[in-house]
C-alpha cells in the first residue's frame, strides 16, 4: 500500500464511519516508531505508521485510521479531541475505533540499552544508580552525608 491508496481508503472510512469527507492529507511515515498514527493539528493531516499495516495487516490499519479521525473530525468542528475528553471517548466508542493500537514485537521497536551511572557513598557504603551523571564535588550522599565516589556505569543490570 502506498500514500494514493492510504488517502482513498482514509477518505472512504471517513464518509462510511462519519458521514464527513477527510479534506486534508493522509500519508506514511516511516519515522514514526512507538505509536499507530497521530493527527497533527496545525495542518490537518494525518500520519500512519507503515510497520502497524506491514506486520498487523489492513484490520489494525482500520482501527488506527478511525481513531485518528476521531481526533481530526472533533477538531475540525472544536470539541473535544484529546484522549482525555468525554467527546472523544463517546465517538471512538460510537464507530469503534481502538483506544490503543496493538503493540508491534519487541524486534520491531528498537530499545536503547539503559545506562546507569553508579555511585558510592564513602561514609555508609549506600549505592546510587542514576541515569544521569552527578557532579560528586557538588553532591552528597542523602543519608549521613557522606562523599559520593564514582564505581561504574552499569547496562541494564537493575
Amino acid at each position: 500500500m502506498d500514500d494514493i491508496q492510504l488517502q482513498k481508503l482514509v477518505e472512504e472510512i471517513s464518509m462510511q464511519s462519519f458521514g464527513i469527507p477527510f479534506k486534508h492529507q493522509a500519508t506514511f511515515n516511516k519515522r514514526l516508531r512507538t505509536t499507530g498514527g497521530r493527527y497533527l493539528l496545525q495542518s490537518g493531516n494525518i500520519e500512519i505508521n507503515k510497520k502497524y499495516f506491514d506486520v498487523h495487516g489492513e484490520k489494525e490499519l482500520i482501527g488506527i485510521i478511525k481513531h485518528e479521525l476521531c481526533h481530526y473530525h472533533l477538531h475540525q468542528n472544536k470539541k473535544g479531541y484529546q484522549h482525555k475528553d468525554q467527546d472523544f471517548k463517546n465517538l471512538a466508542k460510537s464507530v469503534g475505533a481502538p483506544r490503543y493500537c496493538t503493540p508491534l514485537p519487541e524486534s520491531e521497536v528498537r530499545k536503547q540499552p539503559t545506562m546507569y551511572h553508579c555511585y558510592r557513598c564513602s561514609k555508609c557504603r549506600f549505592l546510587y544508580k542514576r541515569k544521569k551523571r552527578v557532579n560528586t564535588n557538588r553532591y552528597v550522599c542523602g543519608k549521613c552525608g557522606g562523599r559520593l565516589i564514582k564505581v561504574d556505569v552499569v547496562e541494564n543490570s537493575f
